[in-house]
């Protein structure tokens, strides 16, 4: 039976550092890697979640040097939303690691750094790895992915609604990337609420990453979504322009996904609900820095599936 499970959390934007095991946010993750030989019980399973790009690091390559010391074997994966039918861009770093005697059903995938889901489903014979790179298996992932529309909260969204109005319940008229919530905790009960001000959209559009109800992806969606328009997260054209472009953004009322709809998209179920008292801005943040359950999950379906 195993006696002890592991879960590290590492700061998602750690490997901006050049020397990011200088970096004072790693030094606790860093100080229980040190620890783990000296452990009297130590964990038998470990998950590790972190940024792309953590796998090319040098705190990397001391988690995997102290997990070979320390008798883990480990399998690595860089998976995103898209790659289990979810219309999410969110790709992760994963590292599932066991301590022997405990051992992965299928060990051919051991000390490798796997960009398919294949080896979640597929537990008992061998596989390749395909190659998900080339443009046409990118097209054939998008077909195969939900629409946005699935995901929506706000499903029929009218296109009647003047883009004047939907400017001046948003109270914003400057230059600045910044939306109503900035200065206001306040959690409003209008959907009108969500709509992106034309100020914003005048200056910012060419920035933004507009998607459509029929739409087979979205962008990540940050802790700053809400707060800013720019590099945050995908917004929803509510109006069907004729021509999809962003000289048109105007006439397409553009607005914010819903706390709801963006907890949708992380996979959350449906009865999940933030305390009353948590306000906008900070649902926002805490599923900006949240995981995707659709890919979670079978990870730890794998992990937890044993030969012993």
């Amino acid at each position: 039976m195993v006696q002890m499970h592991g879960f590290f959390l590492l700061p998602a934007n750690l490997t901006r550092a050049k020397k990011d095991t200088g970096d004072a946010r790693a030094f606790s993750f860093l100080q229980i890697l040190e620890l783990m030989p000296f452990l009297l019980k130590p964990p038998s399973l470990l998950f590790v979640e972190n940024v792309v790009g953590f796998e090319t690091s040098d705190t990397h390559a001391k988690l995997i040097e102290i997990l070979d010391r320390t008798n883990f074997v480990t399998q690595e994966f860089i998976l995103s939303p898209l790659q289990f039918g979810i219309p999410y861009s969110r790709p992760r770093y994963f590292c599932l690691a066991k301590r022997k005697p405990y051992s992965f059903v299928n060990e051919v995938w051991n000390r490798q750094l796997i960009q398919s889901p294949r080896p979640l489903y597929e537990h008992f014979h061998t596989a390749v790895i395909e190659d998900d790179s080339s443009q046409e298996d990118r097209h054939k992932l998008l077909q195969s992915c939900q629409p946005i529309e699935s995901f929506l909260e706000l499903k029929n969204p009218s296109n009647n609604i003047e883009v004047e109005s939907a400017t001046s319940l948003t109270g914003l008229s400057n230059g600045n990337p910044r939306t109503l919530g900035e200065g206001d905790d306040d959690v409003c009960d209008t959907s009108q609420q969500y709509y992106v001000p034309l100020s914003l959209v005048e200056r910012w559009g060419s920035a933004m990453d507009v998607v459509y109800p029929d739409s087979k992806r979205c962008c990540c969606f940050t802790k700053s979504y809400y707060r800013y328009v720019k590099g945050t997260g995908s917004l929803l054209a509510t109006v069907q322009p004729k021509k999809r472009d962003k000289a048109s953004l105007k006439e397409q009322c553009v607005r914010y996904f819903t706390p709801r709809e963006v907890a949708n998209i992380h996979s959350f179920p449906e009865d999940f609900k933030f305390p009353d008292h948590i306000s906008l801005k900070q649902r926002y943040a805490l599923l900006g820095n949240s995981l995707s359950i659709a890919v979670v999950a079978p990870l730890l379906q794998y992990l937890f599936t044993t030969n012993l």
